[in-house]
């Protein structure tokens, strides 16, 4: 089993034991462990084999590492089993609608018979979950709105979930010389942010032996499908993987194909026609000789007719085939160009790693800066700094400082918006701080209204720089609170806020549509990566590719700048 899939695993643990009421102490011990294993560097089996083993961990004690070696000799955990035998078996799964949570989930359980999504949704459209103590017909409303969302996004990946399987795919068929070419295809290699079934595509004069391998490939459980041009397969964490397998001549037009989006090739073919030629998965073609004029390089595909190449993640029929005839793509953004990370948690609040941690890593992925920006007092629940806490971390940060000469730590507080539009510290404090960002981190459910008033008149105040996570939303978990984007996007023009794009791939919030009409706006951005742990860091290029798909160049990202521009400018 690798990180992700032990991580889900401990979540699932924490899930359990939240709905039959243990103690917060032992749930938050399962969901640090799963938090900080989803973002290690270093697969799991590997720290295993270390002179400390599995409790080199960070937040993995004992009691935790013997339960997790018996999970990777055996693929089964005997306390994990033990749980689900006191659960039903999809009640874990109605807490991850928005508005259920692990008590609601309980009570409908105990007093409606609820064991299911099936079963809640028949109880609402009923109306019995509104009579519940506590609930109510508004109540009744906001899950039955959560639950449709729920169900609209059941089925589809976060690319947190699906690249680092494709890569590994990808990787184990590259050491085979019968694969000369091989790539992601579909809305993966679009970098949407939710995908469907894993697609890859590899070009082979031996389709019949790298199906072989394919198939072969240790995480596969079942084989749906084999044949010499396409080959399904299921992996043991539940991931359907579809592998193409085409001629090397072909394999340019194939990958233009398969990695869409259908209104992107639509466009596409309708352009090959209207200069007497055919495209298709096959190669584009001169139809009154019928001649291959393209076929083994994709880039050919587009220069044949008449445009620059389009990289992948603009395909998707947004003015991007008319941009590339007048020679006007965006020269996109590029993970080299980021220079640090203005958003991330360490210990002193609700993070799992230390102020060295944090830093060591920041420079291992070569940044100049990296901004800690610990949650301020008023977010009880993440351990919010007081004033005092924050001039202690200030000094430590003072004091790492002077230890580099081309990396530095700078101070920064991510404020909580109150109902009001007020922050947690008066604007004396808050000029001491290199970065003051600023989130709504309560009252998902107010309206439009309320939820606009509180993040523009966060923005009117100076010291602010950047409003963090803009729609609150979560992928698969949380909605986007209702707010007017067109607003907040004219206030920040004339503020001069930096609007965050949160790296966090359940977040990846602003979207790309979003970030294209803000760009329109001249708003400035920062791509970062709200990490709590260290190996969150390398969350980045998420980011990236969410910000290539908003079309953003690195004139448009602040934390493009060197340390001293990025100091000026803020």
């Amino acid at each position: 089993m690798d990180n992700s899939e032990i991580a889900a695993l401990l979540n699932n643990i924490g899930d359990m034991l939240e709905i039959i009421g243990e103690s917060s102490f032992r749930v938050g011990a399962y969901r640090r462990a799963a938090n900080v294993i989803s973002a290690l560097p270093r697969d799991i089996n590997d720290i295993r084999g270390d002179k400390q083993g599995l409790t080199s961990i960070q937040g993995v004690g004992k009691g935790i590492a013997e339960k997790l070696a018996q999970l990777l000799d055996t693929g089964k955990m005997d306390y994990y089993e033990e749980l689900k035998t006191k659960l039903p078996g999809s009640l874990v799964e109605l807490i991850h609608i928005q508005g259920v949570g692990p008590k609601k989930a309980k009570l409908f359980y105990e007093e409606l018979g609820v064991e299911s999504v099936d079963d809640l949704e028949k109880a609402l459209q009923e109306h019995r979950v509104k009579d519940l103590p506590g609930m109510g017909v508004k109540t009744e409303d906001n899950i039955l709105r959560g639950l449709e969302l729920y169900k609209k996004q059941s089925g589809r990946l976060l690319l947190s979930q699906a690249v680092p399987a494709a890569e590994k795919i990808i990787n184990y068929l590259q050491k085979y010389s019968d694969v000369t070419e091989i790539s992601t295809a579909g809305s993966l290699r679009r970098w949407r942010e939710t995908i469907g079934d894993i697609d890859i595509l590899a070009a082979t004069n031996k389709p019949r032996q790298v199906a072989d391998e394919f198939c072969n490939y240790p995480d596969v459980v079942s084989v749906l499908a084999k044949g010499e041009t396409k080959c399904s397969v299921l992996l043991h964490n539940g991931l359907q993987v579809d592998l193409r397998l085409m001629k090397p001549a072909q394999f340019g037009s194939a990958l233009q194909y398969f990695t869409g989006s259908k209104l992107h090739n639509i466009h596409l073919r309708e352009l090959a026609k209207k200069r007497g030629l055919k495209l298709s998965e096959y190669g584009l073609f001169n139809l009154a000789g019928n001649k291959l004029l393209a076929g083994a390089d994709e880039a050919d595909i587009y220069n044949e007719l008449g445009l620059d190449y389009i990289e992948p993640v603009l395909r998707e029929d947004k003015g991007e085939i008319e941009a590339a005839a007048a020679g006007k793509l965006p020269d996109l953004i590029k993970l080299s160009d980021i220079k640090g990370d203005l958003h991330a948690h360490t210990q002193a609040s609700d993070g799992q790693s230390s102020l060295e941690e944090m830093a060591a890593f920041a420079q291992k992925l070569g940044y100049q800066y990296l901004a800690i920006s610990d949650h301020a007092q008023t977010l009880k629940v993440a351990h919010g700094l007081d004033l005092k806490r924050f001039e202690e971390q200030w000094r430590q940060i003072a004091e790492l400082n002077r230890q580099w000469e081309d990396f530095t730590l700078l101070t920064a507080v991510e404020l909580n918006i109150n109902s009001e539009g007020k922050t947690d510290f008066p604007d004396e404090v808050l000029a001491r701080f290199d970065i003051v960002a600023a989130s709504i981190h309560t009252g998902f459910t107010q309206d439009k209204e309320r939820i606009t008033y509180r993040t523009i008149t966060a923005m009117a105040n100076p010291h602010i720089d950047i409003i963090c996570h803009p729609t609150g939303r979560i992928l698969d978990r949380r909605p986007p609170y209702a707010i007017d984007l067109v607003q907040v996007f004219a206030a920040a023009k004339k503020t001069g806020t930096i609007l965050e794009l949160n790296a966090f791939p359940d977040r990846l919030d602003l979207n790309d549509d979003q970030l294209r009409a803000a760009k329109r706006y001249g708003v400035k951005f920062a791509i970062n990566t709200d990490a709590h742990h260290f190996g969150h860091l390398a969350n980045m290029r998420y980011g990236l590719h969410t910000a290539q798909r908003g079309w953003l160049t690195s004139a448009d990202v602040i934390n493009t700048l060197p340390i001293d521009s990025l100091l000026k400018s803020l």
